[in-house]
């Protein structure tokens, strides 16, 4: 038996009978199972602090062993207010509902406050969208941000609303069951035009800024690509598809085999690329402010209903703009 009921001032509280098979079960345990729109990490604060009585008797041990037959109360304090200060930013969205939203996110905007980024981000802009129907998040209101992309990348982003929704997609992003595609210009023509590049990604040995292809150590990462169009030998449009999802891991993949993209700041420098190209065309892809990568395509398994979602998003202009100034190579 489940009985979910709010309770003033305090959030909701769940009144659950142990049923006598049970026994033998950890209280952590047989918690998840029970509330699984509670998660494991929310279920084990709630334990430490206090808010789990079995029998009448506030328990603080999440190995502590069922007898089978309890009367468990289960109190689930109100979302906290979140840390990052709402701010009235528009947002291009592309989806909407109670469990999650879907955001065609800028080039230039950073997707979670950090040092130096404190406000103007995509969480920022999310907590104020979304204020009415955040329920928290791990306790506290807040979007669940299972995906990011760098502050210059431009293209599609998920985030859930319920600690159950951020909990599914998670899971989704973990066994890799996504669809993300992304659209590129890169230096060069890589060949050959169609493959995949595997290679473990961390942090460079030589540059603490950047993330590199490592022998030792990092994380396994798989990216498959497929030139779409050349502009001449100097460039190609490409169309890169993610099996893993790493720090930088398409920009550090292409620059791996000798093609970075245009644009990039930390792995793309345009020295000696530019040579021989007429003046107007030389300029352009020197002065390019930002790596030429836009998340296109995002496909997911609706974390409530189970129905899949694909979401596509036309490239922005200045990728446009690059893209048919190269044109006339």
């Amino acid at each position: 038996m489940n009985e979910a009921r709010p309770t003033t001032g305090y959030g909701t509280l769940h009144t659950l009978s142990v049923p006598t098979p049970q026994a033998g079960l950890r209280l952590d345990k047989w918690l998840a199972e029970t509330l699984p729109e509670i998660s494991r990490s929310r279920l084990k604060v709630l334990i430490e602090e206090g808010h789990i009585t079995l029998d009448g008797g506030v328990v603080t041990e999440a190995s502590r062993k069922l007898k089978g037959g309890e009367s468990c109360l289960v109190s689930v304090p109100d979302a906290q207010p979140a840390l990052p200060e709402p701010e009235a930013i528009a947002l291009q969205v592309v989806y909407e509902d109670d469990d999650l939203i879907v955001i065609d996110k800028p080039a230039g905007m950073v997707v979670h406050p950090a040092a130096g980024n404190q406000s103007a981000t995509l969480v920022n802009a999310l907590l104020h969208h979304c204020s009415l129907s955040l329920s928290g998040i791990g306790g506290v209101k807040r979007p669940g941000i299972v995906h990011r992309l760098d502050k210059d990348t431009s293209g599609l982003l998920v985030a859930a609303k319920t600690d159950a929704a951020h909990q599914a997609l998670a899971k989704q992003f973990a066994v890799h069951s996504i669809t993300r595609a992304y659209r590129a210009i890169c230096w060069g023509v890589p060949m050959p035009r169609k493959g995949e590049i595997e290679g473990n990604i961390g942090r460079s040995p030589t540059n603490r800024k950047k993330m590199a292809v490592v022998t030792h150590g990092g994380k396994p990462a798989l990216t498959r690509y497929q030139v779409i169009k050349t502009f001449g030998s100097t460039a190609a449009l490409v169309e890169c598809r993610l099996a893993t999802g790493r720090t930088h891991q398409i920009r550090v993949h292409m620059t791996s085999i000798g093609h970075p993209l245009i644009g990039d700041p930390l792995y793309g420098r345009a020295a000696g690329r530019v040579k021989g190209l007429p003046d107007d065309l030389r300029a352009q892809l020197s002065d390019f402010p930002r790596q030429a990568l836009h998340a296109f395509l995002l496909g997911f398994s609706h974390p409530t209903t189970g129905s899949q979602l694909l979401f596509e998003s036309k490239t922005p202009q200045d990728f446009n703009m690059l893209a048919t100034s190269l044109e006339a190579l």
